[in-house]
């Protein structure tokens, strides 16, 4: 079956499932294979449960009377097609965000803000991979205005295919930081991935970019492509350069404990803003929001009112007062970048007593020896009266400390054992910062807190 025909039955049949058990009346079920699952096996089972047609790629599973099965040479390869030609019939504007931190917070604001003005279909949750890219374009919908696509990376050349099905009229490269270092091979490897977006709009007329103007790596990006500013960008920034105007400006008025700004389009900031984000460095993430949004004519008050009453979730700078302590959740993601962010805002607020609360971040390779040992370091500032490690990656870091430096220092296998222990000590009067890689399940501090 060509790629046209299938497109013919999924207008007819529009919605998608890869899951045997969320099988929607008249869903097409893609039987997607992994290294523990073969979902060919679960197609019999999809069809019964309500699918129309099942797309497989594995002869033995599917019925040759059965005109419901459709055999492929390989279903997520047909997927993504199939999500490349149903976005290529959409002609409204597909903004494309990327970043190694703050690209799930940024496009979330973003969509929020647009939602003031349009019907915005945008990525769920972070749902940015060759899988979550493909099932979010899949949902497009003739009455949508715009839509926005998040897209992230481990390895190199990954952002170069997940553009290739996005194909965006617009680009936004949040920041370049120190993160799957094991994956990219060195942070020339991250650059090099991220910016593969810009080498897909530098060679695309009628797309645009926008570009913290504040942020020196991702200049750089833009200047080894050959793409100018004036040209090509629509910019925001911290500080009041007009390199590239009109262009969003803005700064933290305060953050205690939430982030209070004041924006303005062009050099004069006068909009200001009470979020309920926690950390300073969500600024980059608020300006881009409103950059995007005035560019598509949202108005400013409509962009305050947006900003002013998103309030984050997923463990991403989320406040949470809980009967005993104040705690900054942001548990679902940590590199060297974004650790040392979250560590320097929390060494500016200010409270009686403070507890950290750090997991392990993976996937940095052979920097992670001396990029956990800095974090170590930057956390002995933060005038925590405990400083609570979780993984082995810390372990080995606080092995190589003297002993007086130690003595905050408490070390924990996994989260099971400083459950334990919080549950056990139930320490209060804390303004605790948790924060740590998904893996490390750091959100399940929380319940003993």
């Amino acid at each position: 079956m060509n790629i046209e025909h299938l497109y013919e039955l999924y207008l007819a049949h529009p919605t998608i499932t890869t899951d045997s058990r969320q099988c929607p009346e008249g869903s097409i079920f893609f039987a997607l294979k992994g290294t523990n699952f073969n979902g060919n096996r679960f197609t019999a089972k999809a069809l019964e449960a309500g699918c129309a047609y099942a797309v497989v790629d594995a002869a033995e599973y599917a019925i040759a009377t059965d005109s419901r099965y459709i055999l492929v040479p390989d279903v997520l390869g047909t997927l993504q097609q199939l999500a490349n030609y149903h976005r290529r019939q959409f002609k409204k504007p597909v903004i494309q965000i990327t970043g190694t931190n703050g690209k799930t917070t940024t496009k979330e604001l973003v969509a929020t803000v647009l939602s003031e003005r349009f019907n915005v279909l945008y990525t769920q949750g972070n749902l940015n991979n060759h899988i979550g890219v493909p099932l979010t374009l899949l949902r497009l919908r003739s009455d949508h205005d715009i839509a926005v696509i998040e897209t992230g990376a481990n390895h190199p050349g990954e952002i170069a295919f997940l553009t290739q099905i996005v194909q965006p009229d617009y680009g936004l490269i949040t920041n370049v930081g120190h993160a799957h270092i094991e994956g990219f091979g060195s942070f020339e490897g991250v650059k090099k991935t991220k910016g593969e977006l810009y080498d897909y709009l530098a060679t695309h007329q009628d797309t645009r970019i926008f570009v913290n103007s504040s942020d020196a790596t991702l200049l750089s990006m833009l200047q080894e492509r050959h793409i100018e500013l004036k040209d090509k960008c629509i910019a925001y920034t911290k500080d009041d350069s007009e390199t590239c105007q009109p262009a969003i400006t803005g700064k933290v008025l305060e953050c205690n404990p939430f982030v209070k700004m004041c924006w303005g389009n062009g050099p004069m900031a006068t909009d200001e803003v009470q979020t309920h984000l926690i950390g300073a460095y969500n600024i980059d993430n608020l300006l881009a929001a409103a950059c995007v949004g005035c560019h598509f004519g949202v108005s400013e008050t409509q962009v305050c009112q947006a900003l002013s009453n998103y309030v984050p979730s997923l463990g991403r700078s989320e406040y949470k007062k809980t009967a005993h302590n104040e705690l900054i959740i942001d548990a679902y993601n940590a590199n060297l970048t974004s650790m040392h962010a979250a560590l320097e805002n929390f060494k500016r607020m200010t409270a009686e007593h403070k507890m950290l609360i750090l997991g392990d971040m993976k996937e940095l390779g052979a920097d992670s020896e001396q990029a956990h040992a800095q974090i170590l370091q930057e956390a002995l500032t933060c005038h925590a009266e405990a400083i609570w490690l979780i993984g082995s990656e810390f372990a080995k870091a606080a092995a190589k400390m003297s002993v007086s430096e130690k003595q905050p220092i408490r070390l924990f296998d996994d989260i099971q054992a400083a459950k334990a222990a919080l549950l056990e000590e139930q320490p209060s009067g804390f303004l605790v910062l948790i924060k740590g890689s998904n893996s490390t399940r750091l959100f399940e501090a929380v319940e003993g807190l």
